[in-house]
């Protein structure tokens, strides 16, 4: 009887080892074999950010376009499968990437110390600088940040405009919100006197709203005025691939068409 039970215990341990190492695994699974494996690129993004990703309406149709969207196309194509995009505010992009619920993040990300602490990065794949967008008939007053004391700056949740702003702007008021778009409106209804944001959104606002402008205001340029991809921790193999097409990208100027191809959308708030 004794044999017997030491048998059954064995082969019980036997099965919960083999178990375990199966899972054991499929959790060490390279993240480009995850994505192989199941056929799909699943991209985390927030569509408020033109010209970067932003909703147009397309054949009557609501659609997330943008240069980024054309690039996350372009990498599902070289990596042979299809490509998911993920809509969600922009606070939420980052977690989507930590607790695997999309496979890589694009979405205008500025490098920063404290996120490649937890992430890895692509190299970049294009350069901003901080702006501030003001009303026009008030844009001469904004010389300085100095200008800024009393002031409701208006910053996106999540960004490094937010965390700048709260670190070096102490005598402005740092007004954080979910949305750029909520950002802009409060911004033209007087609610706050300026937003901090990418060059790039800034001059797509401007364009299109006749009464703002960029104040004439230069902020200090650091990594966070970097795009790049946003990938898990040790990535490996998916960043050499991801860092390949990227370099191919810029160096052909193609990302470059990509902003002059979704310039022809009108951004949909």
């Amino acid at each position: 009887m004794k044999k017997m039970m030491t048998a059954v215990v064995a082969l019980a341990a036997g099965l919960t080892l083999a178990a375990c190492g199966t899972g054991g695994k499929d959790a060490a699974k390279a993240p480009l074999d995850k994505i192989k494996e199941k056929g799909t690129l699943v991209v985390a993004t927030s569509p408020d950010y033109a010209p970067f990703e932003f909703q147009t309406l397309v054949d009557g149709k609501n659609k997330v376009v943008g240069a980024d969207i054309l690039m996350a196309e372009k990498i599902a194509e070289k990596l042979g499968v299809k490509l998911e995009v993920s809509s969600m505010s922009f606070d939420n992009v980052l977690n989507s990437v930590q607790n695997g619920k999309a496979d890589i993040a694009i979405a205008g990300l500025s490098v920063s110390e404290d996120r490649m602490k937890v992430f890895d990065f692509s190299d970049a794949y294009y350069h901003v600088q901080d702006v501030l967008l003001v009303k026009k008939d008030g844009a001469s007053s904004y010389t300085s940040t100095d200008s800024l004391a009393g002031k409701k700056v208006a910053v996106q949740k999540g960004t490094t405009q937010e965390v700048y702003a709260k670190e070096n702007l102490k005598d402005a008021s740092i007004i954080s919100l979910t949305q750029m778009g909520e950002a802009i409106n409060e911004l033209k209804s007087g609610q706050v006197d300026a937003v901090l944001l990418d060059s790039p959104v800034a001059l797509g606002y401007t364009s299109q709203n006749k009464d703002l402008a960029v104040a004439d205001i230069k902020f200090p340029e650091t990594d966070a005025n970097t795009k790049a991809i946003v990938m898990p921790k040790d990535s490996g193999s998916l960043k050499e691939e991801i860092d390949k097409i990227v370099n191919e990208l810029v160096e052909s100027g193609e990302y470059e068409n990509y902003l002059k191809e979704v310039a022809k959308y009108t951004a949909v708030e």
